[in-house]
Formats: C-alpha cells, sequence, structure tokens
C-alpha cells in the first residue's frame, strides 16, 4: 500500500505480527555462564538439523559466542514469569553474574539448560556466522536437543500481552519501548535515542498518553 505521494512506508510496528517464539540463549566465556533473551530462532535445515539464531551485536552474548562456537537455546514456556526477562534481558553480563544464585542443569556440552520456564532446548555449534551491521545471525548444528515439558512455548504477542508491566501514566512526559517496556522521561525522544536495554531504536517508541 501507498501513501499519498506514492512512496512506500515502512511501519515497524507491522514486524509485530510475524510469528516468534521467546528464548534464553546461555553460553560462557572461561569465567562465568551468561545468558540473553532472544525471539528469532529458526530451523532452516532438516539434514542435516540446522538453526540459525540471530543476536544483537551490542549484547555481551554475541562476542562470548564468536569466541565459543557454542550456545544453548532454552524454550521458553507460557508460563515464564517477567522476572524471567527481567534477569536475562534487562541486566549485561559484562558487569552482572546472572546466575550468581542459581543451581541449574546442564548439557552434555557444559552450558547451562534452565531448571524452570523452559519446555525444550537445543544445544548448537556454530558452523558459519554472518555479520548484518546491527546483529549477527549464527547458523548452527544441533549437537544435542531434548523436550523437556508439554507446556506450549511462549510467544512475543504472549509476552506483550500478559507478561509485560502496563506502563502508568505519569506527570512528566514520557516515552515507552514498545519492545521491553523501557520508559524514557523527556519532552522530546532523540531520533537517533537507542533503548539501554533491548537496544531497538527510537522509532520503536511511543508516547505514553
Amino acid at each position: 500500500m501507498n501513501t499519498e505521494n506514492n512512496l512506500p512506508t515502512v511501519d515497524p510496528t507491522a514486524l509485530f505480527k510475524l510469528g516468534y517464539g521467546l528464548y534464553a540463549v546461555t553460553c560462557h566465556d572461561d569465567r562465568k555462564d551468561n545468558a540473553l533473551i532472544v525471539n528469532t530462532v529458526m530451523q532452516i535445515t532438516d539434514s542435516p538439523i540446522q538453526v540459525a539464531v540471530a543476536i544483537n551485536k551490542s549484547n555481551y552474548s554475541h562476542d562470548v559466542i564468536r569466541k565459543s562456537g557454542m550456545m544453548n537455546v532454552n524454550c521458553l514456556d507460557a508460563n515464564a514469569p517477567f522476572a524471567v526477562f527481567e534477569a536475562f534481558g534487562f541486566k549485561s553480563g559484562r558487569d552482572t553474574n546472572k546466575f550468581a544464585n542459581c543451581t541449574p542443569n546442564r548439557s552434555a556440552n557444559g552450558l547451562i539448560v534452565l531448571p524452570r520456564h523452559c519446555n525444550a532446548f537445543l544445544s548448537l555449534y556454530v558452523k558459519q556466522y554472518v555479520d548484518l551491521g546491527t546483529h549477527g545471525v549464527f547458523f548452527c548444528t544441533v549437537t544435542e536437543s531434548k523436550v523437556l515439558s508439554d507446556t506450549p512455548t511462549m510467544t512475543y504477542a504472549d509476552y506483550h500481552d500478559h507478561v509485560k508491566p502496563k506502563v502508568k501514566k505519569t506527570e512528566k512526559k514520557s516515552y515507552v519501548c514498545k519492545i521491553c517496556g523501557y520508559v524514557y522521561e523527556g519532552e522530546t525522544l532523540p531520533e537517533d535515542y537507542i533503548c539501554p536495554l533491548c537496544k531497538h531504536g527510537a522509532d520503536y517508541f511511543e508516547e505514553v498518553k
């Protein structure tokens, strides 16, 4: 569909209609375990089984996985609470031990498998990497996988509709990130602003009304 001046437009919220699950990707940096939340994991071939995982290059785990060549994808189930996303998605492994108070399970590759809120896991070995500017895509073979429960996988829509806290209107003018819920307070949101939590740009913010 074209606009009145016959130029196509890009509405980033249209991408929300794509079907995504939510996953905790675990890795190890030779000193400690780490994890982050991603929504872009897909099977790309079935013989052999290969999986692609896209990770924002500003995330610490991106560099860890590039060096180690390994990761586990933990499929979050529909009962996962917001605390899971706070722990793994809103803090950086550069300065936080995300598993300091956790006794997790481990797969054969030595990486963490979440003990709760996970219905399956895939252990991945990186075979190829593609740099896409803001993100890197890891093409991987599956070295181990297991179904852990019959609970459905949490979708991106589930998270936005039922898990992410609703933003309350305040006296100050503010803008909320439609991806993670981070709130920026100020009269004007800079055009080049990047969300400090999920690393999405200003196009993904909307004014709190």
